[in-house]
């Protein structure tokens, strides 16, 4: 039950009535038809735990875009329902307007829309939904809640969309499906045609020739339907925040152009998520890949490098490009990737990602006050240390990219194309 202001009204009205006849019995008159007004609009406002919801409407949307949930609310009862509904979500989900005017007739149903724009990342959930129904006075209202659940998926946002139309063309003029001056790149034949001023005297082959009336050259392509492995490190290193946003959600957006690219070019996309255990898997680079990441968090823990080595290694049959999602501090990647590298890069091309801080960058090029200085010497500490674990990783064949949020996918996108040009997938 909840009482109006309405009612107050009325017993203010009331008050007023006392002072100019006081007595006893005036106020207890008065109180006794405040009450039985009350219960009379109570007794005539429709029930609210007759009433059934139910939901549809998006299930899932990119972070920072907007979704419409539907809520459907019937009275089954024979009064007609006037009252307000507060369709609750969780702070996150970002709902513009939780609270609804409705007049819903006896047998009638009304739907009421949510909009949604998600704050963050993961599942946002639906919680109560209450409702009052108010009596034909508007003194009182029955008040009731009901749990009607549903729950909106916001997914890793892709940002780095706009950087794969580019890389698709590099990926053509490779595969040899866009006019270019040189022959296809790659190390995988495709087939034999003949020899045009400018093509490369070492891919003729010269028994072809023989059996032609011309001079025939071999064309190639770049290595198809070989297996990438993206690994996100969901521990400690990826919880820091570079600016606004998660290392790791810097690390899922590149994942995803890199993906969406491998895809494109026939290689086969495997995703796992690790820290101190496995929290994620996924294959492909569909909607079941954005999903896997949606929930993901990162874990304020030092991440088991050996067991996610030993992970990728039972997963991984086959040679594959293992793209580690991970950091450049010196002391995990010394006492816990370097020892492992070796089972990993005799059967696997391994290539490091890490997101670099722009703010560090700056903080060495200070020279301002004597504050400023030793902000930079400690900057210029912090990039000596990332250049030598570079170095060390590049050393035992591992590749490294190594660059602010905003550059990391389209720097690892290059990288890829890169090798896979040279033919070392």
């Amino acid at each position: 039950m909840a009482i109006t202001g309405r009612a107050g009204l009325v017993a203010l009205a009331g008050v007023v009535v006392a002072v100019l006849w006081p007595s006893g019995l005036t106020l207890l008159v008065l109180a006794l038809v405040l009450v039985l007004a009350i219960g009379v609009d109570l007794a005539l406002a429709a029930s609210v735990r007759a009433l059934t919801f139910s939901r549809s409407g998006a299930d899932s949307v990119r972070l920072g875009e907007t979704a419409e949930v539907t809520l459907t609310v019937e009275n089954p009862g024979t009064r007609t329902l006037r009252g307000r509904l507060r369709d609750a979500w969780q702070p996150s989900a970002g709902i513009a307007e939780d609270r609804h005017s409705v007049v819903i007739p006896g047998g009638e149903s009304r739907r009421v829309v949510a909009v949604l724009t998600p704050t963050r990342r993961g599942d946002r959930r639906a919680a109560a939904v209450t409702v009052r129904s108010f009596g034909p006075l508007g003194l009182a209202a029955r008040q009731g809640s009901h749990e009607v659940p549903w729950t909106l998926r916001a997914l890793p946002p892709f940002h780095s969309r706009r950087h794969l139309p580019a890389r698709l063309s590099r990926l053509r003029q490779l595969d040899g499906r866009q006019a270019v001056l040189v022959r296809g790149q790659g190390t995988e034949f495709d087939s034999l045609r003949e020899y045009v001023i400018g093509d490369d005297v070492r891919s003729i082959d010269w028994r072809a020739s023989a059996r032609a009336a011309d001079v025939m050259v071999r064309t190639w392509r770049p290595e198809r339907d070989r297996h990438v492995v993206l690994v996100l490190d969901t521990g400690r290193v990826s919880a820091g925040r570079v600016g606004d946003v998660p290392r790791l959600d810097a690390s899922m957006d590149a994942a995803l152009l890199l993906a969406a690219l491998a895809e494109r070019a026939g290689d086969r996309v495997q995703l796992i998520a690790y820290d101190r255990a496995l929290r994620a898997s996924a294959s492909g680079a569909g909607p079941s890949l954005v999903n896997s990441m949606a929930p993901l968090e990162a874990e304020l823990v030092e991440p088991d490098l050996r067991g996610m080595v030993t992970e990728v290694l039972r997963r991984a049959g086959q040679r594959s490009l293992v793209v580690l999602f991970t950091g450049l501090d010196a002391a995990p990647v010394q006492d816990g990737l370097v020892p492992v590298l070796t089972s990993l890069t005799a059967r696997h091309q391994v290539l490091v990602a890490a997101v670099a801080d722009p703010r560090v960058w700056e903080m060495a090029r200070a020279r301002g006050d004597a504050e400023a200085v030793y902000d930079a010497a400690a900057a210029e500490r912090t990039l000596a240390e990332r250049r030598q674990v570079t170095s060390l990783l590049g050393s035992r064949g591992v590749e490294v990219v190594d660059a602010v949020p905003a550059e990391l996918a389209p720097a690892l996108a290059d990288r890829y194309l890169a090798l896979k040009a040279a033919g070392r997938l």
